[in-house]
């Protein structure tokens, strides 16, 4: 059930607006998770062109994804506090002004600082997207909001590695990869106009206290968890191994004190009562966290597969996964309007779709030869595509409608924060399966191919279950709301 303050925003005359501003909202959004998966087929032509290390140009990449986790939540709970079109039109800025950087960077140094600052202005700017949803948009319309937001978070990711093929092709020459960050700066500049323009201006919401203890805690529990899957190609994991349990234990003692703020009447930085006392949000969390686990995963095996493996140029390479993207964009398009009636049961039956396309893309690439491939892959991968585009956006939509308006922020927050966790834990691991199964086999590419994708396949698997367990939990509770109903009716009747 909604919460009260939930069902007032709903009451509220809706911004005229509102869908031109979702547009420029979710153009920014798109932009920024998008500069998490295009740079990947980028790396060679960065070291190459800066005479950097392997190990320093990948900070390129995690390091991105390093302070755009740890942005999230605080950024979240900020915006909440202090007004999100504040708080988006900033982070704009901040991205568009680090992009710049980077594109001018003359040293890997100056390249990966500006990386860092860029993830930083990223991630304060993804949470006002999911809480600007929540405070224009009410009924069935907050449904296809956040039907096209997912498929925003979804549709950046796959097709990331095509558009960096693209630039790359297109920008040639050893300083092509520029254009990679440089391209943001005009759109970046057009979107902060418009935003400027069409987000409406509110009152900031309860401000209180920040809860600083809370968010140096979590962000301590958030960099202990990533920073060593960031230096994972350096051996970072066995070498940082500690880290883990200390994540650990700060998450512990994060959850205690955020219990000790709420009881006291403070404004946590994540209210947990999320977790406990709103419908659909514990799961869908949970389900975000382990499908971006294998999800974005695939695309640096992809990358890895098809261009060291078998010779592909980026192009050939991100083109190799457009029928993913594709099948992705229209299903996530169709998913936001058919959540608000399905439900639970769409992303099951995405989660399906995902894990046939996946199963059958191992079996091409085990027995198809390299010539005929690319066009081989497509039929699974939009199948696949199709699938995924059916877990993503109803996926978010499921999570953070019931949401109460004042805690959008920080509910948006944490869960793309386990969302980024989990990609970065994919993005770790599946590279690292790839590699060792290929050394195991004497260079045998295909083989380190299907085993890399079959680790994906395990996580999209474990999905799967959450989400059968979440819509068996939604149908118990139908029934018994239907039962309650029937029973206060006969009451009334007898009486």
């Amino acid at each position: 059930m909604a919460r009260p303050d939930a069902r007032r925003s709903d009451a509220r005359a809706p911004d005229p607006n509102r869908w031109r501003a979702l547009s420029v909202t979710l153009v920014a959004g798109f932009m920024s998770l998008l500069d998490v998966s295009i740079v990947s087929v980028a790396l060679p032509s960065m070291q190459q062109g800066l005479g950097a290390e392997p190990a320093a140009v990948q900070w390129v990449v995690s390091g991105y994804a390093l302070t755009f986790g740890l942005a999230l939540v605080p950024a979240g709970r900020l915006g909440d506090a202090l007004g999100r079109r504040r708080m988006f039109l900033g982070a704009l800025s901040a991205f568009v002004l680090f992009s710049a950087l980077a594109g001018a960077a003359s040293t890997i140094g100056v390249l990966v600082a500006a990386r860092l600052a860029q993830g930083l202005a990223a991630g304060a700017l993804a949470p006002q997207n999911s809480g600007l949803i929540q405070q224009l948009f009410g009924g069935a319309e907050r449904g296809r909001a956040f039907g096209l937001f997912g498929a925003t978070v979804g549709i950046s990711t796959a097709v990331g590695p095509i558009v960096g093929g693209v630039i790359l092709a297109l920008a040639g020459g050893a300083d092509g990869w520029r254009w990679i960050f440089l391209v943001n700066v005009p759109i970046g500049v057009v979107a902060l106009a418009l935003a400027a323009r069409l987000i409406p201006r509110t009152a900031p919401g309860p401000r209180g206290r920040i809860d600083v203890v809370g968010g140096l805690l979590l962000g301590g529990a958030v960099f202990a968890v990533l920073l060593p899957l960031a230096e994972a190609g350096a051996g970072g994991v066995a070498r940082l191994w500690w880290l883990f349990v200390l994540a650990a234990g700060m998450a512990v003692l994060f959850v205690q004190w955020e219990r000790r703020v709420t009881r006291r009447r403070g404004a946590p930085l994540l209210d947990l009562r999320l977790l406990s006392g709103t419908r659909g949000y514990a799961p869908g969390a949970a389900l975000g966290t382990v499908y971006f686990l294998g999800f974005s995963g695939i695309w640096l095996v992809f990358a890895l597969f098809l261009q060291s493996g078998l010779g592909y140029t980026p192009l050939q390479s991100g083109l190799s996964v457009t029928a993913f993207a594709l099948g992705s964009a229209v299903s996530a398009a169709v998913g936001g309007r058919l959540v608000e009636r399905f439900g639970r049961r769409l992303t099951v039956v995405g989660l399906v779709g995902v894990l046939t396309g996946l199963v059958a893309t191992i079996g091409v690439v085990l027995v198809v030869p390299a010539s005929a491939l690319m066009g081989a892959m497509a039929p699974a991968l939009l199948v696949a595509g199709l699938g995924g585009g059916l877990v993503i956006s109803p996926n978010i939509t499921l999570t953070l409608r019931e949401v109460p308006v004042r805690m959008a922020g920080s509910a948006g927050g944490a869960l793309q924060t386990g969302q980024r966790v989990g990609a970065a834990i994919g993005t770790a691991a599946l590279p690292g399966v790839y590699y060792l199964v290929l050394a195991a086999t004497g260079q045998n590419h295909p083989v380190a191919a299907a085993v890399a994708l079959s680790g994906a396949v395990c996580s999209i698997a474990a999905a799967l279950v959450i989400a059968v367990w979440d819509l068996r939990q939604e149908r118990i509770a139908r029934r018994r709301c239907s039962e309650e109903e029937t029973h206060s009716y006969g009451h009334a009747a007898h009486g």
